[in-house]
């Protein structure tokens, strides 16, 4: 298959992106199209170069500054492969104490912007951007705009004008600061503007957006998977008990939910958001999206559209129109790749320098743990994102594209494992907790010692029920079914190794509320899913109470 020669468009340093012309996209070599998804037309070659260009270009800024001296040397690699030979494999930590409080003077470009995420210790990590990578990151976001909206090559029902709903959370984390942007900067109509939002809790914010929403319409919903599935499960409870109601009180409201209750009535069915948001698109992400699938399409109509982000790297891969594997971008990031062997062996000894492969190396069916060189003057040299992902395909034949695709499999430090069969990830829980036919408020899961012996403990909130009896045996069944590596720890060691605590109704939004009232970042006011440690399971017990549920 010849590759389609792309369209390359880059923006100048602090060119602006604004009143951006966006019609139907109509054709693969529409200007539109060929600016945002032409680099879906590159081959291997093509991509790499692209790669290599935009690496010498950045280590050429990096070496000149004291934080890449420090990293890098006194002297710029001449080469991507003296590159990789010379210089060492960084985390977060190899960026203080430039990075926070922030000593921009020592970085390769002046910041337009900090962003922050938080951390794998419960900290905060802050990141720059430059105002090219800032515009580069919005850049991208349209590329998602537009695929998301997008049935086959070249088409899209993206158009000016078009309402967005952001469920993200607020600047300084990076889905505010790219949500505002994109308000400022691009030719679609926000339901909720900055003004407006900004300041508000992220639970204020969903709720308020979707009351907005009732009055305004909505055509593309940006949000968390999860908050998909919880407001479909929210609005499937609240029609059945007729508390839609207090909906009609405004007339674009009452014009609105009239016509909800008559679509459902006619399919004899509760009131479901796609009832009152018929969206031409939902753009989602999360661990749980591919899992949730089919869940999301039954309430909103449509199944979401998926990219892989983060602070550190921006936007970096996406979906095609066949919303199956995703795509990397290269004008994005410099991306390495660690087989996960390689991930192993320096997990067990931090002294290992683990060797890194790229793009035209990787093999499908296997995990890697992406590596990336930032672009445009950001900061990062050969950092370790900590995010496993996994390769579907060389290639998407359906869709053309010529390049390798990805899955997002799990954070590299939330793996749990046990007894050394199995390292149970975040995406294995909520796949086995979907299978059982459960439904929740939310959970952790954690290994715990127990007698000298691993177990994995399962502390969940049940939603709208008050438990279930043989909670227990049936995830243990689905998790055996799910996680290979479970299945053998259970059958060869004849071990049960699950232990379940039903947490009482609430628990989750009172230790929300708590933090908050605490004055806690948001991100700190959910507590991590996997591998909590003692100080949060013991505050969630003593919000939850306990109630073990054995493994029969």
């Amino acid at each position: 298959m010849a590759a389609r020669a792309p369209t390359h468009v880059s923006h100048k340093k602090g060119s602006p992106v604004q009143n951006t012309k966006y019609p139907v996209v109509k054709s693969e070599y529409d200007r539109v199209w060929q600016k945002y998804c032409g680099f879906l037309d590159l081959d291997l070659p093509q991509f790499m170069s692209i790669q290599d260009s935009l690496l010498l270009q950045q280590l050429e800024k990096a070496a000149c500054c004291p934080l890449g001296k420090r990293l890098i040397g006194g002297r710029a690699p001449a080469s991507v492969e003296e590159y990789r030979h010379m210089v060492p494999l960084t985390t977060y930590e190899d960026y203080l104490p430039e990075l926070d409080p922030g000593d921009a003077p020592s970085l390769p470009e002046e910041p337009h912007v900090w962003a922050s995420t938080s951390g794998a210790a419960s900290g905060c990590r802050r990141v720059p951007y430059t105002l090219e990578a800032y515009h580069r990151s919005l850049d991208n976001l349209m590329s998602a705009f537009i695929l998301a909206c997008s049935r086959q090559r070249g088409q899209s029902s993206l158009v000016e004008g078009d309402r967005v709903l952001y469920n993200v959370a607020p600047a300084p984390y990076l889905s505010g600061i790219l949500a505002s942007g994109a308000a400022q900067q691009f030719n679609l109509r926000p339901v909720m503007t900055p003004d407006v939002h900004d300041g508000m809790d992220f639970r204020e914010k969903i709720t308020r957006g979707f009351e907005m929403s009732l009055r305004t319409g909505v055509d593309i919903m940006v949000a968390m998977t999860s908050v998909l599935v919880k407001t479909g499960n929210e609005f499937n409870q609240m029609s059945r008990k007729g508390n839609l109601s207090k909906h009609l009180m405004h007339p674009g409201e009452l014009w609105r939910v009239s016509q909800a209750y008559l679509r459902s009535r006619l399919e004899n069915r509760n009131v479901l958001p796609k009832d009152l948001w018929p969206v031409k698109a939902l753009i989602g992400w999360g661990i749980d999206t591919s899992v949730y699938r089919d869940l999301v399409y039954k309430y909103w109509g449509a199944y979401p559209y998926e990219f892989h982000a983060c602070t550190e790297a921006g936007i970096i891969a996406v979906q095609s129109w066949t919303r199956r594997g995703m795509t990397f971008i290269p004008n994005s990031n410099f991306f390495e790749f660690i087989p996960e062997t390689e991930w192993l062996k320096s997990r067990y000894d931090i002294f290992y320098e683990p060797r890194t492969v790229l793009l035209p190396d990787v093999k499908p069916g296997e995990r890697y743990e992406l590596v990336i060189t930032s672009f445009y003057g950001m900061p990062f040299i050969r950092y370790r994102l900590g995010h496993l992902v996994r390769i579907t395909a060389l290639e998407d034949k359906e869709a053309e594209i010529q390049l390798p695709q990805m899955v997002f499999e799990a954070r590299a430090d939330d793996l749990i494992d046990i007894a050394g069969f199995t390292r149970v990830s975040e995406k294995t829980v909520i796949q086995a907790i979907a299978n059982s036919g459960i439904s929740y408020e939310d959970w952790i899961i954690r290994k715990e010692i127990r007698e000298g012996k691993p177990i994995l403990h399962l502390y969940i909130e049940l939603y709208g029920v008050n438990g279930k009896a043989n909670l227990a045996t049936v995830f243990h069944r689905e998790l055996m079914k799910t996680d290979p590596g479970y299945h053998d720890l259970a059958v060869m060691m004849e071990i049960r190794p699950l232990e379940v605590t039903l947490l009482r109704p609430g628990t989750f939004k009172d230790y929300y509320r708590e933090k908050q009232e605490n004055g806690s970042e948001l991100a700190q006011r959910r507590p991590p899913r996997m591998n909590a440690p003692d100080n949060i399971v013991e505050e969630i017990l003593s919000l939850g109470g306990k109630r073990m549920v054995p493994v029969a």
